[in-house]
């Protein structure tokens, strides 16, 4: 199946805490998306590898995602490595995205910062004819680059290169980060806290939407950053 856009992701719930309202109002548009995850969260403090996977599941469904894939990579020790890079590579051949959405460039988890590295070094070998990868089936991939590479931003706050307006789509959003009920608040839960799992941390992820749709005049937006100049052939689709 080709994509119109893909998102990769360290963790299951990486992409719905910081880019699901975009990938929701593309959805929306008609263009086909899906997202990547590259571990199961095995490592988290709450819940467990196959709760993740139902909630990823349950997300995806609430999103009407096109697509969602776990490569299985080891929690916390991948690297960005020749097998690594090979790997993602092969998803980016698969669904032959125009625009992928990476992890942020830095923050406060360091598989963020790893991930985002290992997305962009993915995406220019896909586009390498002399790299051959096959497909499940052993058929050949065909030799595909994205147009554009995208970082999203995660908790660490970073100005963003571009926002996207999200306000037809919060609740959206907010339904599919409800989905990973292992990973938030829950009075009832006694599991350790996690700074995500505080109750502040909600708070947070909407006054920082809240701040970045401020910034262009409408009610919600998620920020990106971008690898390399963005070009333009028409400055009045600019908001």
């Amino acid at each position: 199946m080709k994509l119109d856009i893909l998102a990769f992701a360290a963790h299951p719930d990486d992409t719905e805490l910081s880019c699901a309202g975009t990938l929701a109002a593309h959805i929306a548009k008609g263009y086909k998306v899906g997202v990547v995850d590259f571990t199961r969260g095995e490592m988290g403090t709450r819940g467990t590898a196959e709760v993740r996977d139902h909630e990823a599941r349950e997300s995806a469904k609430i999103q009407q995602l096109a697509i969602r894939e776990n490569l299985g990579f080891e929690d916390v020790f991948f690297t960005n490595d020749r097998k690594h890079q090979l790997e993602v590579a092969r998803a980016v051949r698969k669904y032959q995205p125009d625009i992928v959405l990476a992890n942020a460039i830095t923050d406060r988890h360091p598989d963020h910062g790893k991930a985002a590295k290992l997305a962009v070094d993915a995406c220019f070998l896909a586009g390498l004819r002399r790299i051959e990868l096959k497909d499940e089936e052993g058929e050949e991939l065909p030799v595909w680059r994205p147009r554009a590479v995208y970082h999203y931003i995660q908790s660490n706050y970073i100005q963003p290169d571009f926002v996207v307006d999200i306000s037809g789509f919060w609740s959206v959003k907010m339904q599919a980060i409800k989905a990973f009920k292992s990973q938030f608040h829950d009075p009832e839960s006694n599991e350790p806290e996690t700074f995500i799992s505080n109750p502040e941390f909600m708070k947070l992820l909407e006054a920082r939407a809240k701040e970045y749709g401020h910034s262009i005049g409408v009610e919600y937006a998620e920020g990106f950053t971008v690898n390399r100049t963005i070009g333009v052939t028409d400055i009045t689709s600019l908001l």
